[in-house]
């Protein structure tokens, strides 16, 4: 376990070494003794961490629908056969806590060191959470800052491989939520998510799922095997051999 002195040393050296730093940035990665927050130094919005014992992710867990998810339903859930998933653009890591709950075992990929620091800091605290069905899932999920991207990586042996890549903002930003606009603000999006899907698709699994706004263009224009429609997201599956 990092801790959160080591935790910090390495994501600074992380953040040196890539294109992360934003010059008179609005934000500051803060690294407090009991979690490590993104603030905006304006103090209009809210302090951003992940906490998957709280709020919307825990309020998911349970009532979210449980394998008669959309998500569920894209990477083959089923009662016969739980997949092991690699998240490969993890994020906040909201996606792959939720497949955990459902017994998924789920390694997960995000490339931003900012965001690396803020979901390792998340996860360490959900393993160690008082409430023991929160623990028993983050046990269930691991973190590298990594990218599909990367040719020198080792990938993690999956029977799915999940990419929920960032898309430009809405233009009515009113749709979004407040938190995951500041996040959006931070992050950016992902200009070579068509390069992402190729990755994914050359990787030894046996689907690859990608995440879209509803009316979003195909990745690489690369025509999916079908698709889990909701109603304004939908999940774009490459079938690429059995689950079983």
């Amino acid at each position: 376990m990092y801790g959160f002195p080591r935790l910090a040393e390495e994501t600074t050296r992380r953040l040196r070494s890539s294109e992360s730093i934003v010059p008179d940035a609005d934000f500051a990665l803060c690294f407090y003794p009991d979690s490590v927050q993104l603030i905006h130094r304006s103090g209009r919005e809210n302090p951003l961490l992940v906490d998957f014992a709280a709020g919307a992710v825990d309020h998911r867990r349970k009532f979210g629908g449980g394998k008669g998810q959309d998500i569920a339903k894209a990477v083959g859930l089923n009662k016969g056969f739980t997949p092991r998933v690699l998240d490969a653009t993890a994020g906040l890591g909201r996606d792959a806590f939720a497949l955990a709950s459902l017994g998924c075992d789920v390694s997960m990929f995000e490339r931003s060191p900012i965001v690396f620091a803020l979901l390792f800091d998340g996860l360490m605290r959900a393993q160690t959470s008082d409430d023991a069905e929160v623990a028993a899932i983050a046990q269930r999920m691991q973190v590298s800052c990594d990218s599909l991207l990367n040719s020198t990586i080792k990938i993690p042996e999956a029977d799915v491989v999940y990419l929920d890549p960032m898309f430009p903002e809405r233009q009515k930003s009113a749709l979004v939520k407040k938190d995951m606009r500041f996040f959006h603000s931070v992050v950016g999006d992902d200009p070579d998510a068509d390069q992402l899907l190729q990755a994914a698709l050359l990787i030894d699994c046996a689907r690859v799922v990608v995440k879209r706004p509803i009316k979003a263009p195909l990745l690489a224009n690369v025509k999916p095997s079908h698709q889990i429609l909701g109603k304004s997201i939908r999940y774009d599956v490459y079938v690429k051999r059995k689950l079983v």
